[in-house]
């Protein structure tokens, strides 16, 4: 007779998902806002979220790539579509298999292939990923109260 035991340990800080949620509906406002000021925006909200992932003692290439993408947004403003577009891929598949947020995922996937096939509406297109994102985990931090009080799941 055989036994499994699976024991999940997992501790989302009460910091990091409100930061993570402020920080991605703020930045969604602001993009709707201010469109022409996209890469300013969006290459301040990748570097604001890698650094929020050091905070967060996330592995450190997860922390580095949001980092990167942000600072090539910043050195070359005219590639956003498609630097914008590797990073929500990336981020997609990594909501995909290693947070298992798949709806999320699926829906980061389904954006960063409209931001390719349409270039021209990359802002509002990251302005509804990020008001999106943000809504989401504002919505799933007010639904697990063992998560708000801080306790390991």
């Amino acid at each position: 007779m055989k036994q499994y035991f699976h024991i999940n340990i997992e501790h989302k800080s009460r910091e990091r998902r409100i930061l993570n949620a402020l920080l991605a509906l703020v930045t969604g406002i602001l993009t709707l806002t201010y469109p022409n000021f996209l890469y300013l925006i969006a290459g301040g909200y990748l570097i604001a979220l890698g650094l929020v992932f050091m905070y967060a003692r996330t592995p450190a290439i997860i922390a580095a790539f949001p980092m990167i993408t942000g600072v090539l947004i910043f050195v070359f403003p005219e590639v956003i579509p498609i630097t914008f577009a590797v990073f929500l891929g990336f981020f997609g598949v990594i909501l995909l298999m290693a947070f298992q947020f798949s709806i999320m995922g699926f829906l980061t996937l389904i954006i960063a292939v409209l931001i390719i096939m349409n270039p021209d509406s990359v802002a509002y297109f990251i302005a509804a990923f990020l008001l999106l994102y943000g809504a989401t985990n504002v919505i799933k931090y007010f639904q697990n109260p063992r998560d708000r009080s801080g306790l390991v799941q």
